[in-house]
């Protein structure tokens, strides 16, 4: 039996405390006025800063502009003043009084954009650390969340390869408590209005009389409401801790059973889980990512948010198993088993390239203004995150990875798993921080921050779990054909070399 080490402990606990004490001081130095995020945004320009140039520039071309229009209206106005220095003193009064008052529209409808303006980048600064905590959630939420899936697959599917790794996948699932509270959490602040991340939820949106009725919005409010949102949020995550429940306890109850009665029931559980989780996580995704971007819309958005968390998660199980291999505790595991996790890995980096790919060459090619708009602003705002993410998510991990040899190699595996990692959260970044931060995006301490407590989170729970249970599911029927997985055909090939 595993043993949860006090190292590991420790280090699972200072993680988490580094982590929500940079998550507060995040929160904590958010500007809090209109004024503080304008002066914020000024330094940054002053500085260079590249993010959230577009603001700036915005405010400076409108500037520009006003100016260009005060001077030629005044050169216009020493214009007619020559031509008609002989009218009478009521006609100059009544065209002085008419030049105030224009001039005063003006300076007021200016007054007025820059007011909403400094509104709208106090938004999207308060907007960054929920943000930075949003990404990371989602991240290890969706993760926790696939290794589900990918496990209810394998029992489906009566896999004989990857019983002996049923343990680490149940481990990795139980994180799924926490992020679940977590989430559940933010969906109720969220409904509560405490935070701008989805502008669908703004005042008067929906409302034909408001100054910021937004017919778009307003055409989909049977979905984007505020309740209907809580309430199948709250469905999503009671459905799927729900089967996590029931199969980590019928799976423990197994490896005593004298039929295979528990096993069918087993069986017959994942197949309703997989059908209610194909349901709940395209429906998540465009609740929790694409209604960020309430205008626009893709009818593959669940299956490219489906790839990008289900490659991570077969890395992650993929580095658990490494690890607990390395110290013993996994000894039915051989490199077969490491070599099919990263054939899973190269796999599902092809999948995600096809889905990435399929949609932004439709989306490009067709060049439709509410598509490419989605598009367009993170090409431009984020281009460096942007391209350097088809890298980490396709290139090198197919590479890497392309050599058989190199997927039986737990280096190879691991550094191909980190860029995987890496690139896949990047991915989320980018689906999540335009539509609520726009271009005052930055990574630092709160990114830095929510990543390192929702990563101790993550490995107090998964080892915490790991080590209440047996390593080895020893009641499924599958289990001697896993523990001989590929065995013959590896001695096999290698006495052939030997003899050649």
């Amino acid at each position: 039996m595993y043993q949860f080490s006090g190292k590991i402990k420790l280090f699972s606990f200072a993680l988490i405390v580094i982590g929500a004490l940079s998550i507060g001081y995040s929160f904590f130095s958010a500007p809090s006025t209109a004024e503080e995020a304008m002066e914020i945004m000024a330094k940054k320009n002053a500085h260079g800063d590249g993010h959230g140039n577009s603001h700036g520039d915005a405010t400076h071309d409108n500037s520009k502009a006003k100016e260009t229009h005060d001077a030629t209206k005044g050169h216009d106005n020493d214009k007619t003043s020559e031509h008609k220095e002989g009218s009478d003193d009521t006609h100059d009064a009544k065209k002085d009084e008419h030049k105030t008052d224009t001039t005063h529209a003006v300076d007021t409808h200016g007054g007025d954009h820059d007011a909403a303006h400094a509104e709208h980048v106090l938004h999207q600064m308060q907007n960054r650390p929920w943000s930075a905590v949003y990404v990371a959630l989602l991240f290890f939420l969706g993760i926790s969340l696939l290794v589900l899936a990918f496990y209810a697959a394998q029992r489906v599917a009566q896999s004989g390869w990857s019983v002996v790794l049923f343990r680490v996948m149940e481990a990795i699932t139980a994180n799924l408590v926490p992020t679940s509270i977590i989430m559940l959490v933010l969906i109720v602040l969220t409904g509560m209005h405490y935070n701008h991340l989805f502008a669908w939820m703004g005042e008067g949106v929906v409302d034909p009389t408001s100054d910021n009725y937004d017919p778009i919005v307003a055409g989909k409010k049977l979905w984007l409401n505020t309740p209907g949102w809580m309430i199948r949020g709250i469905i999503y995550l009671i459905g799927w801790n729900v089967y996590r429940f029931f199969i980590r306890k019928n799976s423990i109850a197994e490896d005593t059973a004298t039929t295979i009665r528990i096993y069918k029931r087993n069986y017959n559980a994942s197949v309703i889980f997989l059908v209610f989780f194909m349901l709940t996580e395209s429906m998540a995704s465009w609740d929790w990512i694409m209604g960020l971007d309430p205008h626009w819309f893709s009818t593959l958005f669940g299956w490219y948010v489906l790839a990008t968390l289900l490659v991570s998660a077969v890395t992650v199980i993929a580095f658990v198993t490494i690890y607990l291999r390395s110290k013993g505790y996994l000894p039915k595991v051989n490199d077969s088993h490491i070599h099919d996790l990263a054939k899973f890995m190269f796999g599902f980096s092809v999948f995600w390239t096809y889905l990435w790919f399929a949609q932004f060459m439709l989306i490009w090619y067709a060049d439709i203004p509410e598509e490419t708009t989605y598009f367009a602003l993170r090409f431009n705002e984020y281009k460096t995150l942007f391209l350097s993410m088809v890298v980490m998510n396709f290139a090198f991990p197919v590479l890497l990875l392309l050599n058989s040899d190199f997927k039986s190699q737990p280096w190879f595996v691991i550094i191909g798993g980190l860029v995987i990692l890496a690139g896949h959260y990047v991915d989320l970044f980018i689906m999540i921080m335009p539509g609520t931060v726009g271009g005052s995006w930055s990574f630092g301490i709160p990114e830095i921050g929510a990543t390192l407590f929702f990563l101790g989170i993550f490995i107090y729970t998964v080892f915490s779990a790991f080590a209440k249970a047996d390593p080895v599911a020893k009641g499924n029927p599958f289990l001697k054909e896993s523990e001989h997985f590929h065995y013959y055909n590896i001695e096999h090939h290698s006495g052939e070399d030997n003899h050649h």
